[in-house]
């Protein structure tokens, strides 16, 4: 991946050594250690060392400020707790600041003893760029992959997370494989006749997804937003089964790029761009809606990169909540960085504040890009790339944000589709 913006969380290691002894044989020990405030990961792991022949068995297991966590006795050398995942025999959840342990139990001790080390290695919450897909199918409605094989397909590219957002139906997401390192984010495809929505980060986001009319659908919405669900609009401007329903709810997000880039996203695209230009502030996502092996159709094309804070569902739904999401047709990119200060694309740049130069941080490019600046009036700027870097343009930004917002996409000739498409699209920086 290169220089792609990928930033690993900062970490923090401890080594214990702790000594016991023969007498101790039969009893709890505890090894303690601060929790500091925003960890997202708790890694133990421990090994035992005996002087003679006869071997030590040193029980594993650790402990909250309040409660026991995790228990797996001499079944294990290691274990990760994290706020959504866990080893097994360790629950997951909150990882709050507060004196913790290692509990150990000195099941059996030799005769001269034995020495126990112990590593926990801590990992904080550090923004960083995370890449999925947003809108995938599986053998739980009308897609051909299990549950397993989608996730091994996204471990494969490198992917962080994946929504299996089958339609009408949440059985996925009681059934999410454990196996795997891949951010699990629920999701259903709200689908009805007259369209489809996909609703992101609660398990059983409806009761009933039956409508026959507009107030049923705003119903349907109104539900699932009360249950903490996020709303995406998918392809609504698709020949097949676009959103017939009223664009103007209030969605928290439009895809505009389904699978690989053709007119339907073309459409949606422009659509989109009316719609910021009108001053509605719409976050922008991408989703393959793969469905099964197809040539054309693959998983995380296109790739949605989204800046989060953690690597759990609820950091990735917060961080396009916030509208801090690129789109790249495929998770090697390009990838677009849009920044203007400290604020980048989906923040809003105050008015009282002086307007720093807007610059792009480019990665991914390939000679003969067109990297391409936009405004609510349109076009701003054009630059054919001739490598990777960093670009300031900030005249041409200037322009483009002075219209209420600055959005940038780069484009790149496929030679399977013969023309130049979309290869990159990232959110606005908006500016009050």
């Amino acid at each position: 991946m290169g220089a792609m913006r990928t930033n690993e969380p900062r970490r923090a290691e401890i080594t214990f050594t702790r000594a016991v002894a023969r007498g101790e044989q039969g009893g709890y020990l505890e090894i303690p250690f601060e929790m500091p405030d925003r960890v997202e990961e708790l890694h133990v792991e421990y090994r035992v060392e005996s002087p003679g022949e006869e071997k030590a068995v040193i029980d594993l297991g650790v402990r909250d400020a309040t409660r026991i966590r995790g228990w797996s006795g001499g079944a294990r050398t290691c274990f990760r707790i994290g706020t959504e995942r866990a080893t097994p025999g360790y629950m997951p959840g909150p990882l709050a600041p507060g004196r913790w342990a290692v509990v150990h139990n000195a099941y059996r001790v030799p005769e001269e003893g034995c020495v126990v080390s112990v590593t926990v290695r801590l990992s904080f919450r550090t923004p960083r760029w995370l890449r999925g897909d947003l809108h995938t199918h599986s053998v739980h409605s009308d897609g051909k992959f299990t549950l397993a094989e989608n996730a091994a397909i996204m471990e494969r590219l490198g992917c962080d997370f994946i929504a299996m957002t089958d339609h009408n139906a949440v059985s996925q997401n009681e059934a999410y494989p454990r196996e795997t390192d891949l951010v699990m984010i629920p999701g259903m495809e709200f689908t009805t006749n007259y369209g489809h929505c996909n609703f992101l980060g609660v398990p059983d986001p409806l009761d009933d997804f039956r409508v026959a009319n507009q107030a049923d659908v705003d119903a349907k919405l109104a539900e699932a937003r009360r249950k903490g669900a996020m709303l995406v609009l998918n392809h609504p401007l698709c020949e097949y089964c676009p959103w017939e329903w009223s664009l103007d709810a209030e969605f928290d997000a439009v895809e505009i790029w389904n699978g690989p880039f053709a007119d339907r996203n073309a459409r949606a695209l422009a659509w989109w761009q009316r719609q910021l230009a009108l001053g509605r502030r719409l976050v922008a996502v991408g989703g393959s809606d793969v469905h099964r092996p197809d040539r054309f159709v693959k998983h995380a094309m296109p790739c949605t990169w989204v800046l989060a804070e953690t690597r759990t569902a609820a950091g990735i739904l917060d961080g396009i909540a916030k509208g801090h999401v690129v789109i790249s047709h495929a998770p090697d990119g390009p990838f677009i960085d849009l920044t203007c200060g400290s604020f980048r694309g989906g923040d809003v740049y105050p008015a009282e504040r002086l307007r720093e130069p807007i610059r792009l941080w480019l990665d991914g490019l390939h000679a003969g890009d067109v990297v391409k600046l936009i405004g609510a009036e349109g076009v701003a700027s054009e630059r054919t790339a001739a490598e990777d870097g960093e670009l300031a343009l900030e005249e041409e930004a200037a322009a483009a944000g002075s219209s209420g917002f600055v959005r940038a996409e780069v484009w790149r000739f496929f030679g399977e589709a013969g023309t130049m498409l979309p290869a990159a699209v990232s959110n606005p920086i908006y500016f009050e």
